[in-house]
């Protein structure tokens, strides 16, 4: 995965995430909206109107935190949970 910072602050963050798609970058989206200190996250793939921008540009706004570390969390977060739906799957089989 191949990740590029547009820009930075102390409360929000703006990365291309290159080669995702809705599926992953849904996940993810949700993940930041459940991770404390998050107060927006949203992403947009809209080449048309960025000049023919194709992957997805991620943007964080946080409110008290790190946007990178928020980031980092939740990460974390969606590795955990697809982590365990695979034990869960196995499990079942």
């Amino acid at each position: 995965m191949e990740l590029r910072v547009i820009e930075k602050t102390d409360t929000e963050l703006r990365i291309e995430i290159a080669g995702e798609d809705h599926t992953f970058m849904n996940v993810l989206k949700g993940a930041l909206l459940e991770t404390e200190g998050v107060a927006a996250a949203t992403y947009d793939v809209n080449p048309e109107q960025s000049g023919g921008q194709t992957d997805p540009v991620l943007t964080i706004k946080s409110d008290g935190v790190d946007p990178l570390d928020a980031l980092e969390a939740a990460a974390t977060e969606v590795t955990d949970r697809t982590g365990a739906l695979r034990d869960a799957v196995e499990a079942a089989a």
